[in-house]
């Protein structure tokens, strides 16, 4: 609803300044989405292309090297493997430097180390913009999150948010993360008990 891909039944959605959403929201679905015939450089540059505006291949390199694909610029999708093809789709997500960035699951496909230091680039790369974050990981949710939503129930609903302090990244041991994260898992725990009994 927020990307405009479907229509509310009832109400609106809109930013605090009343503008219109269009052209102001990054979109990154689970699927990384990348065009098998263009190499990796022209699918992070892919939205420029679409607007029919010259990319930037400097900035685009740039964020290729900060996600580990620096040396795979030319590389076809099906060259990648899972892992490296959510990279760039991040990276691509990144590029389009938008104030709003709506991410479903991101960080899925990269192994634990890898994921870590890619949540630690996004965090630095979308200070300041209004992020919303899907994810099943309760300490993705804490490390990168300020208020944290549970969807659940039939029909689904939002829970009360969690607000969850400092800056972010939050290092995985900080001790208001492991309070947070237990808080949350407490919550998931009884929602999945609730939902087998």
């Amino acid at each position: 609803i927020i990307a405009g891909l479907e229509q509310p039944s009832t109400g609106v959605v809109e930013a605090s300044d009343k503008l219109p959403l269009r052209r102001r929201i990054a979109y990154m679905a689970q699927q990384d989405l990348l065009y098998p015939w263009l190499d990796v450089l022209q699918n992070v540059m892919l939205g420029s292309r679409l607007r029919g505006k010259a990319g930037d291949a400097d900035r685009a390199r740039e964020l290729l090297a900060r996600v580990g694909l620096g040396d795979r610029a030319t590389a076809l999708p099906a060259q990648l493997s899972g892992g490296m093809r959510q990279r760039a789709a991040i990276a691509r997500t990144l590029y389009e430097d938008r104030p709003i960035v709506l991410m479903d699951e991101p960080f899925s496909a990269l192994d634990a180390i890898t994921r870590a230091r890619i949540q630690d680039l996004a965090a630095e790369l979308l200070q300041g913009r209004t992020t919303l974050l899907i994810t099943h990981d309760p300490l993705e949710a804490c490390r990168l999150g300020h208020r944290l939503f549970v969807l659940s129930g039939h029909p689904a609903r939002l829970g009360p948010p969690i607000t969850v302090r400092g800056e972010t990244p939050r290092a995985p041991d900080d001790e208001d993360l492991l309070h947070t994260q237990g808080r949350l898992m407490r919550m998931l725990t009884q929602e999945d008990e609730a939902v087998s009994a």
